[in-house]
């Protein structure tokens, strides 16, 4: 969908006008319906005029049944309307209001079953295969489909939740549990959150779910099946969250858990506070992609304390998220582990330019979202071409010196939603204009297509053996058995990555090669999902028939799209097999979560985009 205009002055994929009148507290009370699959109940809004002479608010919705919408203080019925529905964005819910500058609407409602921020599982699709479970991914603009709200990172709000789900299903949200109340054959949850959030950063779980405690302030949850697995995996958790306190400061959320996801969840994790959802992918076994939760930890500040103001300044969230996942990983291994780190990153940034083209407007650090669905603008851009940006700024200005200025930007711009010039203001202003700051050409990093305009010097110690193991492959003449699994034995898991990462790229490998390859190294049997991804896309690029077996086992068992949209996109690409894979797609694509199933319909060009 692109139809170039915004929704709103502020947000082009909002309707909301939170400068006018926002909404300031949210009290959420719902009843899990698994059945019907809807959530049925209310929320009460506490609202602000910001403007007194405002008569009305107007809220997100995308297919809500709204029931009635009343004063809360005297039962008075408001007059709304609802307005044309936009495929993506839903519709505009505009309520008249008190006269008085402060006030609490009731809105009741029901979810549609078709509420894009919702995944209804049934028990066939968990892991216990007993009970049914429930889970939310709201970010970017999905909230509106779970209640009505002001779906912008604009502005933010305090919440509390009540959520009554069947025995014995546990409920958990992004927020402090407070209390469970026994209904007979129900549970109704209590929870609090007292750190102002944005309307994505609601979340909702509802499972057979347990847990272990990590710390005093950290438990891992998951289906009963794989508690063990994840308390073994996410067992440094206590570690990187205070070495992320050094980098950005006190952690402001009283708790950090996890929540081990089913495999349909689509991303590697999701920052929700006091609750980060993972996949399930990341549980390798042997503690090697815990990178993850440290992204998911360092935005705790960079994201949900510090928020982009709306999606066009993404780069502010997962740029900065990336820079701070990164020096974590410094601190904890060493600079040129992390530099190597960074190295990776550019690889990622290459395909996905690529994949992208290098002129597109979405490859720019600050992109305009005019009438374009943010979903559909998510890549690597945000994440690497950003986190390139504050390296470069880091070497520029003196990493010591530049390390104390994010702490204080961080301190500085808490509890808000900035923009790019807020961030560029402020490192101006912080260093003077006499300073290396002056070398900056803002416009080209932050307005040009393509690759970042200055790649920083990394310390490439770790990607040299990779080139090297690289090199011996692509000069091999095909005789003789030269290759032997303890050709990796020095290599660390993020070298084996990183060197089928170069593989894949490389333009002197051949069928049979990549076939020698699996009989030295048996990358089959990998259960690292990165290790998979890169082999399993340099197969389908070499065109090898009978590995695609195992290619469609591996995207029909995750619905995490970094693995599954790349496959997707490969396959189509190689015509004998582009009518197996749309048939295999629309075999499975309910068991996929909407933005899952919405983007690689686009991969496969099975909608308009």
């Amino acid at each position: 969908m692109s139809t170039g205009k915004r929704l709103s002055p502020n947000d082009p994929g909002s309707y909301s006008l939170p400068e006018k009148v926002a909404v300031t507290h949210i009290d959420i009370e719902l009843d899990a319906d698994f059945e019907n699959e809807k959530l049925k109940g209310f929320v009460d809004l506490s609202i602000t005029k910001i403007d007194e002479s405002c008569d009305h608010i107007i809220l997100d919705n995308i297919d809500l049944n709204v029931i009635s919408i009343k004063n809360k203080d005297d039962g008075t019925l408001l007059d709304y309307s609802i307005g044309d529905r936009l495929e993506v964005f839903g519709s505009k819910l505009e309520i008249r209001i008190p006269s008085i500058k402060k006030s609490i609407i009731r809105i009741t409602y029901e979810t549609s079953k078709t509420a894009s921020a919702l995944q209804w599982l049934t028990p066939e699709q968990t892991l216990g295969k007993v009970h049914p479970y429930l889970f939310s991914q709201c970010q970017p603009a999905h909230a509106r489909s779970m209640l009505p709200c002001q779906d912008t990172p604009s502005t933010k709000f305090t919440y509390t939740a009540k959520i009554t789900a069947p025995k014995p299903l546990t409920v958990l949200m992004s927020a402090v549990p407070l209390e469970v109340i026994d209904n007979g054959n129900k549970r109704t949850f209590l929870f609090e959150q007292t750190v102002p959030v944005q309307s994505y950063l609601i979340a909702i779980a509802i499972g057979n779910l347990v847990s272990k405690t990590l710390s005093p302030i950290s438990k891992v949850w998951s289906e009963p099946e794989e508690i063990d697995k994840a308390a073994y995996e996410f067992e440094q958790t206590p570690e990187l969250l205070k070495t992320a306190e050094n980098v950005c400061g006190p952690y402001v959320w009283k708790i950090y858990d996890l929540l081990v996801m089913p495999p349909s969840f689509p991303f590697g994790g999701m920052e929700n506070p006091c609750l980060t959802f993972v996949t399930p992918t990341l549980l390798a076994g042997d503690r090697s992609l815990v990178n993850v939760v440290a992204h998911e930890i360092a935005h705790s500040w960079t994201g949900n304390l510090v928020t982009n103001r709306n999606f066009e300044h993404f780069w502010m969230n997962e740029g900065f998220t990336v820079y701070v996942e990164r020096r974590i990983h410094g601190l904890l291994y060493g600079e040129s582990s992390r530099e190597f780190a960074a190295l990776g990153g550019l690889e990622d940034l290459k395909q996905s330019i690529d994949n992208l083209g290098a002129q597109n407007p979405l490859t720019k650090l600050v992109v305009d979202l005019s009438g374009i669905d943010p979903d559909d603008a998510f890549s690597t851009c945000p994440y690497e071409k950003g986190h390139t940006f504050l390296f470069y700024l880091e070497k520029l200005l003196g990493a010591a010196e530049f390390q104390i200025f994010f702490k204080s930007y961080i301190d500085k711009f808490k509890y808000k939603s900035v923009g790019t010039e807020d961030f560029k203001s402020y490192l101006v202003s912080y260093f003077g204009e006499d300073s290396a700051v002056s070398q900056i050409d803002w416009d080209l990093w932050l307005y040009t297509c393509g690759m970042p305009p200055i790649i920083p010097s990394y310390d490439t110690t770790d990607q040299d053996a990779c080139v090297s193991l690289l090199n011996r492959w692509e000069q091999w003449d095909g005789i003789g058995n030269n290759f032997k699994k303890s050709d990796l034995d020095q290599f660390q898991t993020t070298q084996i990555i990183q060197f089928l990462a170069l593989v894949l790229k490389s333009n002197h490998f051949t069928l049979s090669k990549v076939k020698a390859m699996q009989e030295a190294y048996d990358y089959n049997s990998s259960g690292n999902c990165e290790i998979l991804l890169r082999w399993l896309r340099t197969c389908v690029k070499f065109k090898w028939i009978e590995q695609l077996e195992l290619v469609y086992k591996f995207i029909n068992t995750t619905g995490r799209m970094k693995y599954v949209r790349p496959l997707y996109r490969d396959l189509y690409s190689w015509e004998e097999t582009r009518s197996k894979t749309i048939d295999n797609y629309e075999k499975n694509k309910m068991s996929m979560m909407y933005v899952c199933r919405h983007t690689v319909a686009k991969d496969l060009h099975l909608r308009n985009c």
